[in-house]
């Protein structure tokens, strides 16, 4: 039996620690503990995180009630995330319709106003922090119109998403303190939906019908609920200053941006790739029956947890993965998840975070630290990563 070795690996800032790059050549099957629930295996290989993350022998819906590997103490229910087909397939196919290419790039232009907007009022003033004054305040209020949330509610939204990724959360009870209240106010918003129709993400899921059966209330709180805040607002939120501080530090990448303004798309896919955004491999998938990754057996029943930042490591599938390559033409990183559960949201937090990059870099093209990397503070929660305080000036 393989070294149970504790979980996650040591974190600083941006870094993604190099016991992964030993691991994919020596153990790329390996066994970890988390802080709580049972041991698991980790895969740190590209192909078979891929693998993990799409094989039908691997289940979500399984580790529902399991002593589930897990960052926070909490057992909770996953909701979509915790599903597999063909539930699953019905509910993420509904939700698809909001997430179309077209819908999403229609929003562009709102995006771009909400931050011109942002930009404008920091500039009002010699310096700002970036997080608490753009990255943070710029995907909450996008998630809210998508819902039809009322903007002067946006706050709520936001205390919500922060208590569900925050580091507190892992060793407090949190959505049992804020569960029913989350819930309450969208099944308020689901009644409203029926009683007066809208084309907001909500009144097309209330309007919606699969197989002639209306989505109930629950399963439409748990479509819009943590879920959908954790991963539409706080991914994007921790990754605009993660790659701001990536450019700021590294002068050359920022120079390279600035000049070639057109690279900005396939250099958020880059700094996707390369900047850990997650703080942990996580959601782990349970072996219906035995299955071989890289010359190891995971037996029915075990859980395999997929390493995606390490996965978007490997040499094997990127050419000189430890260097940021803003030209990189090739980059199938799995930043956003792959097979069933792939990020719905994925082309929306995209078109977030290309309309940052590029409305920081040319509203402030002398944008820099304003305390140095020592004023950078960081936070490690139980879903992301990143800056907590990032001081810019101009």
């Amino acid at each position: 039996m393989n070294q149970t070795r504790p979980y996650p690996f040591d974190m600083t800032r941006t870094d993604v620690s190099g016991l992964y790059s030993t691991l994919r050549e020596k153990e790329p099957i390996s066994r970890v503990q988390l802080p709580y629930g049972e041991p698991a295996w980790l895969a740190v290989r590209h192909d078979d995180v891929k693998t993990v993350l799409s094989d039908p022998r691997f289940s979500r819906e399984l580790a529902q009630g399991l002593d589930q590997p897990r960052l926070r103490s909490e057992n909770i229910d996953d909701g979509i995330m915790g599903m597999d087909p063909p539930d699953h397939t019905r509910l993420r196919r509904l939700v698809g319709k909001a997430f179309t290419a077209r819908r999403v790039e229609r929003m562009r232009e709102g995006v771009q106003h909400r931050a011109d907007a942002l930009v404008d009022a920091m500039t009002t003033k010699g310096s700002a922090d970036l997080v608490e004054e753009f990255a943070r305040p710029l995907p909450v209020s996008v998630i809210c119109e998508l819902l039809g949330v009322p903007f002067e509610d946006h706050v709520i939204f936001r205390r919500w998403t922060e208590s569900v990724t925050n580091e507190e959360s892992a060793i407090s009870n949190v959505l049992a303190r804020i569960g029913p209240e989350m819930n309450a106010y969208m099944g308020e918003l689901v009644e409203q939906r029926r009683r007066e129709p809208t084309d907001d993400l909500l009144g097309a899921l209330v309007r919606a019908r699969d197989e002639g059966d209306r989505l109930t209330e629950d399963e439409l709180i748990a479509i819009s609920g943590p879920g959908l805040l954790a991963g539409g607002a706080e991914t994007v939120s921790s990754g605009i200053p993660s790659f701001v501080y990536t450019l700021l530090t590294q002068p050359e990448l920022l120079a390279q941006l600035k000049g070639q303004p057109e690279l900005i798309p396939r250099a958020v896919e880059e700094l996707l790739r390369y900047v850990p955004i997650n703080t942990s491999a996580m959601f782990a998938r349970y072996s219906l029956e035995d299955v071989e990754l890289s010359g190891v057996t995971v037996r029915a029943g075990e859980p395999v947890l997929p390493a995606i930042h390490a996965a978007n490591r490997d040499p094997e599938v990127f050419a000189d993965p430890e260097r940021i390559d803003l030209t990189r033409e090739k980059n199938p990183h799995v930043t956003f998840g792959h097979g069933p559960h792939h990020c719905i949201g994925a082309q929306l937090a995209r078109l977030e975070l290309q309309v940052a990059m590029k409305t920081l870099l040319e509203r402030l093209p002398g944008l820099r630290l304003a305390e140095g990397e020592a004023g950078v503070e960081w936070t490690f929660g139980v879903i992301v990563r990143g800056p907590s305080r990032l001081p810019v000036t101009w």
